[in-house]
């Protein structure tokens, strides 16, 4: 009996480090999948060039701040990137628009071909060398009730809570948001009352390509910066966004956090050898379980 109890204690220990440090990585999912849902909700397109791109701007930033490309200061290399990546993101547009409003199917497999010419990109300019990129981040940790808190993990969270926090009020509250919201309820009658579906399509564009280049930047530290990284990295927030439902912005919160957590078990528990897979089931039972997303199951759907 006594073996037990130490057993069920044991994993608790466990148990609450795990939750938590699944709570951090599954706030950077959410940020990848809102990106994904962005596209998705204003012009039915699953971008999957959402990776490469925002692996591309990882590596900008490095080159910027290394001395590979340039030798700039961490802050003026990430402005730089980010000017860069907003540059891809509307010639990304500019190249498929037509086959968004001929083939929704047509623009996703478009898609396809960008990723492979970001992913070229990067090869061809930086190598398939992996290289480190550190986030200037405080170096600290600390316990509260518990729970090992590091500065990163409060980088993380704080900067997820702040860009969340942004795009919602701008969707919620500003008029660029309520024409967002509009055209992804009914294109059509939007259109018939004056919204230009184009720029709209723009700022999903711009806006996803932000959220992709914070995520990247803020996962790349717990790992190493590689051709494929960032790429993976989106294989779990395209999973969040299936699970939270495409059509849903928080839905996408929601699933970035438990695919965090359920990844985090599941590599501790059971294997990291079989991450891939159990990612694979889980999309899997999520589009047989909440077809239409967790949230609209749950409770309805919200813009």
């Amino acid at each position: 009996m006594s073996g037990f109890v130490e057993a069920c204690l044991s994993l608790a220990r466990d148990l609450f480090p795990l939750i938590w440090s699944g709570v951090i990585i599954g706030c950077l999912y959410a940020l990848g999948a809102l990106g994904l849902v962005m596209i998705y909700k204003s012009s039915k397109v699953v971008n999957f060039s959402h990776g490469n791109v925002a692996g591309f701007a990882a590596f900008l930033v490095y080159g910027f701040s290394s001395g590979v490309l340039l030798e700039l200061s961490w802050g003026s290399a990430v402005l730089l990137a980010i000017i860069s990546v907003i540059i891809i993101a509307f010639m990304t547009y500019a190249i498929i628009s037509p086959l968004v409003f001929s083939s929704d199917l047509t623009a996703t497999i478009g898609t396809l071909g960008i990723g492979l010419i970001a992913q070229g990109a990067t090869l061809l300019i930086f190598g398939a060398d992996i290289v480190s990129l550190d986030l200037p981040v405080p170096r600290f940790s600390m316990s509260v009730l518990g729970l090992r808190m590091t500065g990163y993990d409060l980088t993380v969270l704080s900067v997820a809570i702040v860009t969340i926090g942004a795009l919602f009020f701008v969707i919620d509250y500003t008029k660029l948001g309520i024409a967002f919201r509009a055209i992804s309820q009914n294109p059509f009658a939007a259109e018939v009352c004056g919204l230009n579906l184009r720029s709209i399509h723009f700022f999903a564009w711009i806006v996803a390509a932000v959220l992709g280049v914070v995520g990247a930047l803020l996962i790349v530290p717990t790992t190493f910066l590689s051709v494929t990284t960032v790429a993976t990295f989106m294989l779990q927030a395209f999973a969040a966004a299936v699970i939270g439902g495409f059509a849903s912005l928080p839905g996408s919160l929601v699933g970035g956090l438990l695919i965090g957590i359920l990844m985090n078990l599941f590599t501790f528990y059971v294997s990291p050898e079989f991450s891939s897979t159990f990612l694979l089931g889980v999309i899997l039972l999520a589009l047989n379980l909440f077809p239409s997303g967790i949230l609209e199951k749950v409770g309805g759907s919200r813009v």
